[in-house]
């Protein structure tokens, strides 16, 4: 991929950048309005009686707002909120350290939740139902336990892939939520929302425009938008139009459908080196040089959700629409099955 996308769409780095574009309360995020109407009740009703959240869990593609979400809720319940990920929390120590620094009414964010390993996650059932932890001591004939109590907190986790998830951890969250990817007037609205914080002086046809190519994700809005002003400013355009987008756009190979490099490279790479398909994850992960998890994790949901490909039994396989895309005509042994 080219370094620049990458650059683009990674995970950000600047801190300042991401906190600067965050809604603080739940009136301010945009879309997900299922979501956000079932956390206003749950909110309101644990401050009328003095509760803690129930535990939480947020599923979904990359990019949605999970993260966001969990920040808001401790804006809105005035507690602290301690982020985590499931690999860091490689051993019960780890977790132990974090459950007895909380206090009453903390939320413990924990990003990846369905990468804990199973010994660390049999931990959490007590903490999470009982609000206690019992610590295995030495072992053998000296072995002990120690049983810590904790405070009322309440736990969000966050996963890409639900479906990695024992039911044992999955079936002691209070309420279960899967954020969808943004219709499009929402992510025009997001769009707005950032240009007015970053100060960026935007057209509604560049709004719309930039919201098209965002891949239905509020994070790609940004990241895209933070990449059109900082080329906007280098070439000394005072506004942002639809042709600065375009160009802006067009230096990072983010197409007219948000479909980036590596995208395309998915799409070329079953049509011609496996006749369209069907290819198996790993064969297409060694044909391309890109880790299948990110295969599966970042650009595939897109990629289905567009309609360019579907997963089968056998392997992926491309759509008609990939060939439309390619501008390549369908052989005589796809045009059968389309």
């Amino acid at each position: 991929m080219n370094p620049k996308i990458k650059d683009v769409l990674a995970e950000p780095t600047d801190k300042l950048f991401e906190e600067s574009l965050r809604p603080q309360k739940l009136d301010e995020f945009l879309g997900q309005e299922k979501i956000k109407d079932r956390l206003y009740i749950l909110v309101q009703a644990a401050k009328i009686k003095n509760e803690p959240l129930p535990h939480l869990l947020f599923s979904g593609p990359p990019g949605l707002g999970k993260t966001t979400l969990a920040h808001i809720l401790s804006k809105e319940m005035n507690a602290s909120l301690k982020i985590t990920s499931g690999p860091a929390l490689d051993k019960a120590a780890n977790l132990a350290g974090i459950l007895t620094s909380l206090e009453s009414f903390d939320i413990l964010f924990i990003d990846e939740i369905h990468r804990l390993s199973r010994p660390v996650e049999e931990y959490l059932y007590p903490a999470m139902e009982d609000y206690r932890m019992d610590i295995l001591i030495d072992q053998g004939p000296n072995a002990r336990s120690i049983r810590l109590n904790l405070p009322k907190f309440t736990l969000v986790g966050a996963t890409t892939r639900v479906g990695l998830l024992t039911e044992p951890l999955r079936s002691r969250f209070g309420l279960i939520n899967r954020l969808e990817y943004y219709k499009l007037e929402n992510l025009i609205r997001i769009v707005e929302r950032s240009a007015r914080i970053l100060e960026i002086d935007v057209n509604e046809q560049a709004a719309r425009e930039v919201a098209k190519r965002s891949r239905g994700t509020p994070r790609t809005v940004n990241h895209l938008l933070r990449w059109i002003r900082d080329y906007a400013y280098a070439k000394g355009y005072q506004r942002v139009s639809l042709d600065v987008v375009n160009k802006a756009l067009a230096m990072i190979e983010i197409d007219e459908d948000g479909l980036d490099e590596m995208d395309k490279k998915i799409l070329e790479t079953i049509v011609y080196k496996f006749e369209g398909g069907p290819v198996g994850l790993q064969s297409l992960s060694v044909a391309i040089g890109e880790d299948p998890a990110t295969l599966e994790e970042v650009h595939e949901p897109y990629l289905i959700l567009e309609g360019y490909l579907k997963r089968t039994p056998q392997g992926r396989v491309v759509t008609a629409r990939a060939y439309e895309k390619l501008k390549v005509s369908l052989p005589p042994s796809q045009e059968e099955l389309f």
